[in-house]
């Protein structure tokens, strides 16, 4: 590859060429009827020369590899040392021959912009738009060549550095080439989204235009005008006042120059000419196969695109092949875990589901367009979601409020109802939840034993036919009503005790200390291990140098043995003897746990270390023992408070009777709600080692680069590549690349076909002003310092603080003994947390926006329980 590559020798093949912006550059000049400036790029093989002949370079990469990205003055002290480096190569002979003949070609006493073009820019799965620098109205070689020069050194710029250190990409795979673009001097130019850059619209595009060149808006100097158009008509025009614009200055560069007062206010597009923009970018879009950000020039009458790159904030589209139009709720929410997962997690769950599931942006989503089609489905899916999670009712009842996104269907279209009568309502017989749980034990213990001798294809048809059984056991009727039952119980709860005596959420109290609950006794279970740890000075020393190092793996178990010897019994061997204990019952457990590809803590058991220091910090011997039974007591005595209220209303005898009845189902049921997840994940964790053991077999072989790599293919693929030792590389290094993309995604609530985000709002009017509106889940109120945590291996909780983070499951239950009150940002009545929380008797408040964001860690808050809302007090 030589030095320069005219735009018409460039296409995408060329990123590692040319980089992001001369590859786009590069495919927009192939597009049929799109105008595109002429030019060139100087290539990264120029660039890699250049870096050669500047030895200093090389040490202070090494150093940047290594400096944390938080530490600012290290980071802005070494880049400088690296531009100023670079700055100072000078530029070999046949290098410079070879841009002045480029330049000859277009005209060399023509204006140009000088763009760098870096490798990781500009790209489907990340954009570093606007991190490296651009220079307009560059006139005559040497100045070309000067520019070319500062482009190479933009590279390592402050936040350049920063940003591939926070998102893993290595400074040295990272290379920079130079556009050399003629200048288009425009009447207007500016920015066209061609999906909605607020609200995620696939068919809604926004136009911004300005005066002049298009820094004036990209600086921020001026607002530009704003359209928005849909179905090639303007659908909303904001003129700005434009009293600025940035111009070419004559000698060469730019000047910020007056606009005069007529043209001030003036639109500085018609809306034929905006809808003519739209096209060409509809037309763009198509080419590339995804939204994109195009900065555009308007001389005269014709538009010029200088630039194109895809909008990577958006949440992708589950794939579909008709035109119909779609409604998506978020699987995560409702499962308590936003965040992206693998294709092999992703396909054993879509496995285990009894309702299709549609992918996207590495999260699952339910189509629920068929449901609201229906009078009868609409009204039961918004009353049913309404109860457990209103910000997704909002969501959905927003959508339908527009009338015409999803047509109601006339009675005679509709799908009947399959005949039949509902099932009976199960008996209150806690002996059902006790059979339920040893059958799910058994089974659980049948496929341990059976999976152990198996490899090869065998394995794979194995597991899958054991998915089905997965699949009997959580969706067997009766575990459906003892779950429904508790739940029916705790709603006939709240609202008859709030009608009959005012008292809010009453079966938050009622439902503490429950029996059976596998999910709470775990985190109780953890203050045991803490009382075995607590007496042994060396090995609470040992564990706090583990948590400090970040330990993988379970090798620091042995260690911990072995503190026993020579020297004596120190409790070694009785800690390590504990967590083993621990993790042989709850080990299969990890946050995320669905994503069957998560690392559960039995595989690194030093994820639990700084839980089990906090509880051998902040609670004395027993303290689970009384924790059970101070909420067991706490329990009793609401109930014979409620009950003896109820006997003195009227009628209330048969009130008591019959609250009474209900407090015996909530207590006998609610516990088992929670059981059929954790057999679903013991199942998961042994499918898991199998399929491991499996991959590491594809690794001794050579099929597969390292075991992890089975986590980037879906559950039929593996199977395909265990059966032929074939394995397509190139894949799984693009999902891999696609996942880490993923990550930085957060997913809504709500999804239209049409791509649009909806997330809803709480429309309530009781909470105090500034106030943090959520859903209510656990009674009572409470005030405490805020601990925002986003990784529970990382919490340093001390009792009395309130857990604030983005979602909890099972995993996170081993910190809630220790705080007072839980916020979270995704959540419901039902879910994990909130269940958790009730039986704990912590006040918690789910689904409050942005909570991480809007509460600083160490800020003094008020948890509002009852009402749902979080007060900020300082």
């Amino acid at each position: 590859m030589g030095y320069v590559l005219g735009f018409e020798e460039i296409d995408s093949t060329n990123i590692a060429d040319v980089g992001g912006k001369g590859a786009q550059l590069g495919e927009l000049s192939r597009i049929d009827g799109i105008r595109v400036p002429d030019g060139f790029c100087v290539t990264t093989d120029a660039f890699q020369r250049i870096v050669a002949e500047a030895p200093s370079v090389d040490a202070s990469l090494d150093l940047l590899s290594r400096v944390n990205p938080d530490d600012r003055a290290a980071i802005r002290t070494l880049s400088a040392d690296v531009r100023r480096a670079v700055e100072g190569v000078a530029i070999p002979d046949d290098l410079e021959a070879a841009i002045g003949e480029s330049l000859a070609r277009l005209g060399e006493r023509a204006s140009y912009a000088v763009r760098s073009s870096a490798t990781a820019e500009d790209l489907p799965t990340a954009s570093f738009a606007g991190q490296q620098d651009s220079y307009l109205n560059v006139v005559g070689l040497p100045a070309i060549l000067h520019h070319v020069r500062r482009c190479w050194a933009s590279l390592f710029t402050e936040r350049a550095v920063t940003y591939r250190r926070r998102n893993g990409f290595d400074h040295r795979k990272v290379r920079m080439a130079v556009v050399v673009q003629r200048m288009v001097f425009p009447d207007a130019a500016g920015i066209l989204f061609t999906a909605d850059p607020v609200t995620s619209n696939r068919k809604i595009a926004t136009v911004e235009a300005g005066w002049g060149l298009g820094e004036a808006l990209v600086s921020g100097l001026v607002a530009g005008d704003v359209y928005t158009v849909r179905d090639d008509q303007v659908v909303t025009t904001a003129v700005a006042t434009k009293p600025r614009s940035v111009q070419a200055a004559p000698g060469g560069g730019t000047h910020d120059a007056p606009i005069e007062p007529r043209r001030q206010t003036q639109p500085a597009l018609t809306d034929a000419q905006v809808v003519r923009l739209v096209r060409l970018g509809r037309r763009v879009e198509a080419h590339f196969g995804r939204p994109q950000d195009i900065e555009w020039c308007l001389a005269g009458d014709d538009f010029h695109i200088v630039q194109s790159r895809p909008i990577t904030t958006l949440f992708p589209l589950p794939g579909t092949d008709d035109q119909e139009n779609h409604v998506y709720v978020s699987v995560g929410h409702q499962q308590m875990m936003t965040d992206a997962m693998k294709p092999l997690g992703l396909s054993v769950w879509q496995l285990t589901t009894l309702r299709p599931m549609h992918e996207a942006g590495g999260r699952l989503f339910v189509d629920v367009a068929p449901v609201l089609a229906t009078a009868a489905g609409r009204a039961n899916l918004i009353g049913t979601l309404g109860r457990s999670d209103p910000l997704v009712r909002d969501a959905l009842q927003s959508v339908l409020d527009r009338g015409d996104f999803i047509r109601l269907l006339a009675d005679e279209d509709s799908v009947a109802a399959p005949a039949g009568a509902p099932p009976a309502p199960i008996e209150t017989d806690p002996a059902v939840v006790a059979q339920l749980i040893r059958q799910s034990q058994a089974s659980v213990a049948t496929l341990r034993s059976e999976i152990r001798t198996l490899s090869g294809p065998a394995l794979l048809d194995f597991i899958e036919a054991d998915i089905a059984e997965l699949r009997r056991i959580l969706f067997d009727p009766r575990s459906h009503q003892v779950i429904m039952a508790g739940m029916e119980a705790t709603w006939w709860l709240n609202d008859h005790l709030e009608e009959w005596l005012g008292e809010k959420n009453a079966a938050d109290a009622l439902t503490q200390s429950v029996p059976h609950n596998v999910t709470s006794e775990m985190g109780l279970t953890l203050l045991d291990v803490a009382d075995t740890i607590r007496p042994h000075a060396e090995v609470v020393a040992f564990l706090h140098r583990v948590a400090a190092e970040g330990r993988e793996g379970d090798g620091f178990l042995d260690e911990l043995a072995e503190l026993d010897e020579p020297a004596g019994p120190v409790g070694g061997r009785e800690a390590r003897d504990a967590i083993r204990g621990y993790l042989d019952e709850y080990g299969m457990r990890c946050a995320g746990e669905i994503d069957i590809t998560r690392t559960r803590w039995s595989e690194r058991p030093a994820m639990l270390v700084p839980a089990i220091l906090g509880n051998v910090k902040n609670f004395e011997p027993g303290a689970g023992e009384r924790h059970f039974e101070q909420g067991r007591l706490e329990s009793r005595r609401k109930e014979q408070e409620l009950l003896a209220r109820l006997r003195a209303l009227p009628g209330g005898e048969r009130k008591a009777e019959e609250t009474k009845r209900m407090i015996d189902r909530v207590r006998g049921f609610a516990g088992y709600r929670e059981y059929p997840k954790y057999g679903m994940v013991s199942r998961y964790f042994v499918y898991k080692q199998a399929l491991l053991r499996e991959a590491d077999r594809l690794v001794r072989s050579g099929t597969l680069r390292e075991k992890e790599d089975i986590f980037f293919l879906r559950f039929a693929e593996l199977r395909e590549v265990v059966r032929t030792g074939d394995v397509d590389a190139g894949l799984i290094l693009e999902r891999r690349e696609a996942f880490r993309s993923y990550e930085a995604l957060t997913p809504p609530r709500v999804l239209t076909s049409d791509g649009e985000a909806v997330n809803g709002r709480y429309r309530r009017d009781d909470a105090p002003p500034g106030a943090l509106a959520g859903l209510p889940v656990s009674a009572g109120t409470v005030e405490g310092r805020a601990r925002v945590v986003l990784d529970m291996a990382r919490a340093d909780l001390e009792a009395g603080d309130i857990l604030v983070t983005t979602y909890t499951d099972p995993s996170w239950t081993p910190l809630f003994v220790t705080v007072a009150g839980l916020v979270t940002e995704v959540g419901g009545l039902m879910t994990h947390g909130a269940v958790i929380a009730r039986e704990y008797g912590l006040p918690a408040v789910v689904g409050v926006e942005q909570a991480t964001r809007l509460i600083r860690d160490g800020q003094r808050i008020r948890v509002h329980g009852t009402d749902g809302y979080v007060q900020i007090l300082d």
